[in-house]
C-alpha cells in the first residue's frame, strides 16, 4: 500500500514503516502525528483525497549548512550569512 501525503506544501510517496525527513513539525520525539493525504493506492485501487496516515516523530535535526554569499566588485563591499534548515525525521506507522 503506497499513499501521497502532503505536508508543509511538499509531497511525499510513503509507505508502511518509511522514515523520511520532513520540513519541522511542532512534537517531541515519541509524539504520534496524522499527515494530510492527497492519494492511496492500495493493490491496484485508487482513493483520492480519502484515508489516513499515522506517522511517529523520531528526531528532530539541522540540515548542510548553506552559505549565502553577495559580493560588489571593486568596492569593497561582501557579506557572508549561513543557515541551517530544521527538519523532523518521521517513521510512518499505519496507512489505511
Amino acid at each position: 500500500m503506497v499513499a501521497v501525503i502532503k505536508v508543509a506544501g511538499q509531497q511525499y510517496k510513503v509507505e508502511k514503516d518509511q522514515t523520511l525527513f520532513v520540513p519541522h513539525l511542532s512534537g517531541n520525539a515519541g509524539d504520534k502525528v496524522a499527515l494530510e493525504v492527497l492519494l492511496v493506492d492500495a493493490d491496484g485501487k485508487l482513493n483520492v483525497g480519502s484515508g489516513t496516515v499515522n506517522a511517529e516523530i523520531v528526531d528532530h535535526v539541522k540540515g548542510d549548512t548553506v552559505i549565502a554569499y553577495k559580493q560588489k566588485r571593486r568596492k569593497g563591499f561582501h557579506k557572508k550569512k549561513g543557515h541551517r534548515t530544521a527538519y523532523t525525521k518521521i517513521k510512518v506507522t499505519s496507512i489505511a
